[in-house]
């Protein structure tokens, strides 16, 4: 094997993401210099923060750069090494971005172990997806036993995540998903106590009788009406983990009508991004890991093949069409 092929940034979007926004390129596999590993990745993550990357509005990180590589967490294995602490052979985690082939220092690379655990759950369920769940429950929530967690997108990646750790807490779950498959998995497969479609037209009335007791705590991932929605059944002191806002991704004004909830029952709020968080990380991982390896984690991915495939994946993620965590499976 002497090319790869990686996807760059082409142009950025103006409202909804297009294919085109993307360029397939084949180049040259580089030789590595001391300090440095040559990893061949097996898998790459795609997740809803990369639409805020692709545009250059104001945000916690830098935008991506036009004509480099997409940004992407990924998984893959060690096929040369000039590194102390990297051998040939050895799976890691990074962020090597839309490529089937990159060059590392080692910066921000960690060894895992596969023997227990899947290599791609390591982009999902023990990786920045499970973190950001753990960390918004544990750190932001902090959910009692018999309270009530509403998570949003209660079937995806972060979501599900959050509703079985909070289920181990002994809280009762409600999840908010679109369509009835999606709905029947969160609460046959997941344990959720009770999910609402919000597709079916009946989202305020279904969420009110899934939550008799209001809402102690919330997850958001959607933002928009499903965020309007739980916010007017919060109770008192009620926790607020502002994790994404996916119905804003693409730019639409999303007005929150029953933001004075926050102030009527004294709500805290907080957004944050769980990369800035890294002392959490051993603990989280730790845990999330001997939860999956025990089976007491449940996990689904969808998976498109080959690298070519990641922009139609990508705007299907964006608009519900995955099941579960979005990855695309390079070799």
């Amino acid at each position: 094997m002497t090319t790869y092929q990686r996807i760059v940034l082409a142009s950025r979007p103006a409202a909804e993401v297009q294919p085109d926004n993307f360029r397939l390129e084949t180049k040259d596999i580089p030789a590595i210099h001391d300090g440095q590993l040559l990893v061949r990745n097996q898998y790459l993550s795609l997740d809803p923060y990369m639409r805020g990357r692709m545009s250059t509005n104001k945000s916690y990180a830098a935008p991506q750069a036009l004509d480099e590589t997409m940004i992407g967490g990924t998984v893959g294995v060690v096929l040369e090494s000039k590194h102390p602490k990297f051998a040939a052979g050895d799976t890691v985690v990074g962020t090597l971005g839309w490529t089937e082939v990159a060059v590392s220092d080692g910066t921000m690379l960690r060894k895992v172990d596969t023997t227990h655990i899947p290599a791609s759950a390591y982009l999902g369920a023990v990786g920045m997806p499970g973190m950001t769940a753990w960390y918004g429950l544990n750190q932001i929530m902090a959910p009692k036993a018999g309270e009530t967690v509403v998570v949003s997108a209660a079937s995806g990646a972060v979501g599900s995540v959050v509703g079985q750790l909070a289920k181990l807490k002994g809280c009762r779950v409600v999840g908010i998903a679109g369509g009835e498959e999606k709905c029947r998995y969160v609460v046959e497969e997941l344990g959720f106590d009770a999910c609402v479609d919000y597709k079916a037209g009946n989202l305020l009335a279904d969420l009110a009788a899934a939550t008799p007791d209001g809402i102690d705590a919330i997850f958001e991932n959607v933002g928009g009406a499903v965020f309007d929605a739980a916010l007017a059944r919060t109770n008192a002191f009620g926790r607020v983990a502002l994790c994404g806002w996916i119905a804003g991704y693409n730019g639409e004004p999303t007005p929150i009508d029953n933001a004075r909830f926050i102030l009527t029952n004294r709500l805290t709020v907080r957004g944050f991004i769980v990369s800035e968080q890294p002392e959490f990380w051993p603990q989280g991982l730790a845990e999330l890991g001997t939860l999956v390896a025990t089976g007491k984690l449940k996990f689904r991915e969808s998976v498109a093949e080959g690298l070519a495939s990641a922009p139609e994946a990508f705007i299907g993620l964006l608009k519900g069409r995955n099941f579960g965590k979005q990855l695309v499976k390079l070799a």
